[in-house]
């Protein structure tokens, strides 16, 4: 994975995670690798992936089974999907429509793909 230098590493980790659960690779009641496994993989400092874990625990998305590891919590998808598609309508749709009426673009125009 590439960091971006516009946001702090674990809050991309966070995200990805986020869209892990949303396309189902992480699926609800199942766990997540470990701190140790991601800090090894992503070549990032546990305390990094520590704190995009303990984000997602405080956002009721995960649970951390003391000894077992984390896991994805019953009903976060739901969650996620209601909170990702409440950001998405708020924050990005007004400025792509701003976008879509600059340049003149109707729904006919975008590809159905």
């Amino acid at each position: 994975m590439k960091w971006t230098d516009g946001q702090a590493i674990y809050l991309q980790l966070k995200e990805k995670i986020i869209s892990g659960i949303l396309d189902g690779v992480f699926k609800e009641g199942t766990s997540i690798p470990s701190v140790r496994k991601v800090s090894e993989d992503y070549q990032i400092n546990h305390l990094t992936v520590a704190k995009a874990y303990q984000l997602l625990v405080d956002e009721g998305v995960l649970e951390k089974r003391r000894g077992v590891g984390m896991f994805v919590n019953v009903g976060a998808k739901k969650v996620l999907k209601a909170r990702e598609r409440k950001r998405f309508l708020q924050e990005e749709w007004p400025v792509i429509k701003e976008k879509m009426q600059r340049l003149g673009l109707n729904w006919e125009d975008l590809p159905n793909e």
